[in-house]
């Protein structure tokens, strides 16, 4: 048996980074062309638990599955496309990758780690204002990770991104109202998971606005949610947050302060 539960150990640990043939469920198998491989980037399958919301309707649960937990740098839903992506690209001989996205697009910054990983160069087009677009874009958030990195990064304006084919709706890509991140921070609070502000914050938002309006359409149902990740994404809204964020106090020390054993200690 100790030979069997090395064997698997060892398995585990070399599965990263590695490259595996793929044959598609019998539910994608018309997809054409069909990939023949992938490369292990996420710590995969993640977990899937209940989710302590308040105020559900009756006998309402909700399960969440946390792709938000695939890995730190590779954090999110966008590193399942990014096995199958990365795997085509190598066989295809590729020396580079491009992409574009938002200044705070956490495809791009999982693109960009994935590159790296594989030994590819990176080109990432982000799209920022036309207040920001020469300006250095700074550490925050996804940038950190994609500098650091090594990504080369191009930025353009929102009117030179939408020549591109994006199209935003409601207040705009990665733009929220104040009521949409009170509800991030409170769920936070309630339940210790932090959801982002782009995709599962919004998401999440929605789904409870709806349930407190219409509670007999969700009483007694099971919801299964899929948090996609995005958390570097709230750095980017340190501004907008921090009369949201939890208070804080300095401890008040008198000058002298019993020790454990009884004696006296001055502090400074």
């Amino acid at each position: 048996m100790a030979g069997v539960a090395a064997a698997s150990t060892t398995s585990t640990i070399g599965s990263f980074l590695s490259k595996n043939p793929y044959a598609p469920p019998s539910w994608a198998s018309h997809l054409s062309p069909a990939p023949s491989q992938t490369f292990s980037l996420g710590h995969l399958p993640t977990p899937i638990h209940k989710w302590n919301l308040p105020n559900l309707p009756n006998g309402t649960e909700v399960w969440i599955k946390r792709d938000d937990l695939s890995g730190m740098q590779l954090s999110g839903n966008k590193v399942r496309k990014l096995e199958f992506l990365m795997a085509d690209a190598v066989a295809q001989g590729a020396d580079c990758v491009i992409t574009v996205g938002g200044i705070q697009s956490n495809h791009c910054r999982a693109t960009a780690v994935a590159a790296k990983y594989l030994n590819l160069d990176c080109y990432l087009i982000l799209r920022t204002s036309k207040l920001l677009v020469d300006k250095d874009p700074g550490l925050v958030g996804n940038l950190l990770v994609e500098r650091f990195v090594g990504a080369h990064i191009d930025l353009v304006s929102k009117e030179e991104y939408g020549k591109i084919g994006s199209v935003a709706k409601g207040l705009g890509y990665a733009m929220n109202t104040a009521e949409e991140l009170k509800f991030v921070k409170d769920v936070a609070t309630a339940t210790g998971i932090v959801l982002d502000p782009v995709y599962s914050g919004k998401a999440a938002y929605g789904m409870l606005k709806d349930m407190a309006a219409k509670p007999a359409k969700w009483e007694g149902r099971k919801i299964l949610f899929v948090h996609t990740g995005g958390l570097l994404g709230l750095y980017d809204k340190v501004d907008e947050l921090s009369s949201l964020s939890g208070s804080w106090r300095r401890m008040d020390l008198e000058e002298s302060v019993p020790c454990k054993e009884g004696t006296v200690t001055k502090t400074t």
